[in-house]
């Protein structure tokens, strides 16, 4: 994520960003504005007694967890309020599903402050939506059966169930525990290395388990899933006291910054995951690595560009939980989608960073912002073309598309389209300008009623005009971990 220090970031934060467990976590669900308060389990006190004893199991879970795994317990129990929440909202007579959302939330929080402080992975592990159970193997392998049950309305249409009842999962050289459903495992398989579609890992007093790769197919053999296994994905905290109990509590790979108090819902996701810690890691050492090589101004510039894209990361992690793509699941928590989304644009940006070319002359090669990137060649004829897409953090439709050629003399570009407001690249130190005075342009096509004014200057971005297709992108070298396409973005 990288220090406050580190890119001059001011330590405050917004609200639509801030960390989840940092939310109340009291559960109240009886208050006079609310639907369900006229149903008789609200005013005979059956609800309310619930929601007072969820809370003291609460306290009594933070209080055993630990300064790591506290904001966690906290991120997962508003997690937990917020699929109550959305069952309350369609509650017209009848609250059985809230009472029983409530039983089963309690009876885990109570097995959870009994759980911490237990060795290894084997043993029982629950979340807010649902639970993995863990037997030991054979050769440091381990059996698993994971059942995920997630409600968001009193309908059958939002409730979110998936269970895997046989992984074998063995040890990796990372560290993991990985493997699919032992039905896809056997020999004459299509597949003679079937692609893991779980793997787990402890970190620090939480279990860190990843389900398959969202954005990609898996062979869900051996999955009995109402919808898919996003939901698998996330932190796990052990259930009861079975189980060796550790003499010292493991540790959790650390970022570079600290989690005993995550600021935003990303730096709690990084503090979940071992791999996504590791990666911050890895991202805040290149960047104070480059910052040495850069002249002042390109420093300067760079730096912008990285809170920006500091401040993206923590929108878009938000977004992918609860996709606004998915107009009529976006409550539901993707946490698989989430992780995933965060992890791409980790490797993303450490590319990009490790690669910064800043000795480049010139306008070839790959060029790349924190939301934009272009591919510049040269032919035989010596022309140059350019192709490549700015996208808009939180709106899917706010892209555009670059497809820019023209001629240069010396470092002088010029666009082969005759036009008021023609394509312009520039460069300027080491970063590359694109489109500099559309800026001025976008801001010139419409009144403040919305208007449209009448221009020769066609607008670069079709969808709205107001759109300023202008960005300062600077230099790195192609990398398997750059995306060629920003479209889900």
């Amino acid at each position: 994520m990288l220090s406050d220090a580190a890119i001059g970031r001011s330590p405050s934060v917004d609200d639509s960003v801030r960390a989840e467990g940092l939310r109340p976590v009291s559960i109240d669900l009886c208050q006079a504005s609310n639907p369900i308060a006229k149903l008789s389990d609200c005013r005979n006190g059956t609800l309310p007694r619930l929601g007072k004893r969820i809370d003291a199991a609460m306290r009594t879970a933070i209080a055993k967890a630990g300064p790591h795994a506290a904001p966690l317990i906290k991120r997962d129990q508003t997690w937990f309020s917020d699929m109550v929440a959305s069952v309350a909202e369609d509650v017209s007579d009848d609250a059985a599903t809230i009472k029983s959302m409530l039983q089963e939330r309690l009876a885990a929080l109570e097995g959870i402050s009994a759980g911490f402080g237990r060795d290894g992975v084997v043993g029982l592990w629950a979340n807010a939506f649902g639970t993995i159970d863990i037997e030991p193997a054979r050769d440091g392998s381990v059996r698993a059966a994971v059942v995920t049950a997630s409600v968001y309305a009193p309908d059958d249409e939002q409730h979110y169930t998936c269970g895997i009842a046989a992984l074998l999962l063995r040890p990796t050289p990372e560290g993991w525990l990985a493997g699919t459903p032992e039905s896809t495992d056997a020999p004459g398989t299509d597949d003679r290395k079937p692609r893991a579609i779980v793997r787990l890992r402890r970190q620090g007093l939480t279990l860190r388990v990843v389900a398959g790769d969202e954005s990609r197919p898996h062979d869900t053999s051996g999955l009995d899933c109402t919808r898919d296994i996003n939901q698998v994905t996330g932190t796990y905290f052990a259930w009861g006291g079975s189980g060796a109990a550790a003499a010292k509590p493991p540790a959790a790979d650390a970022p570079s910054f600290d989690c005993q108090q995550p600021k935003t819902a990303d730096e709690e996701e990084i503090c979940a995951d071992p791999e996504l810690a590791v990666n911050d890691r890895r991202l805040d050492r290149a960047w104070r690595q480059l910052l040495p090589r850069l002249d002042p101004v390109t420093r300067r510039l760079f730096a912008e560009d990285q809170r920006e894209y500091a401040r993206s990361q923590a929108l878009q992690y938000l977004d992918y939980l609860h996709p606004s793509s998915a107009k009529e699941t976006w409550m539901v928590h993707h946490t698989g989608l989430g992780r995933d989304w965060l992890y791409r644009v980790q490797l993303e940006r450490i590319a990009a960073l490790e690669g910064f070319e800043e000795t480049r002359r010139g306008f070839e090669g790959l060029w790349m912002a924190n939301n934009a990137r272009l591919m510049v060649t040269r032919g035989d004829s010596g022309r140059l073309t350019a192709y490549g897409d700015k996208w808009f953090h939180n709106d899917r439709k706010g892209g555009r598309e670059y497809d820019i050629a023209g001629t240069t003399k010396g470092y002088a570009f010029k666009s082969d389209h005759e036009r008021t407001n023609p394509d312009t690249l520039e460069r300027d130190h080491g970063s590359l300008v694109v489109n500099r005075f559309d800026d001025v342009f976008a801001k010139r096509r419409y009144k403040a009623d919305g208007t449209p004014i009448n221009s020769s200057d066609e607008p670069k971005c079709k969808r709205n005009g107001t759109i300023s297709s202008t960005a300062r992108l600077f230099p790195v070298r192609p990398s398997p971990d750059i995306e060629t396409s920003h479209d889900s973005r």
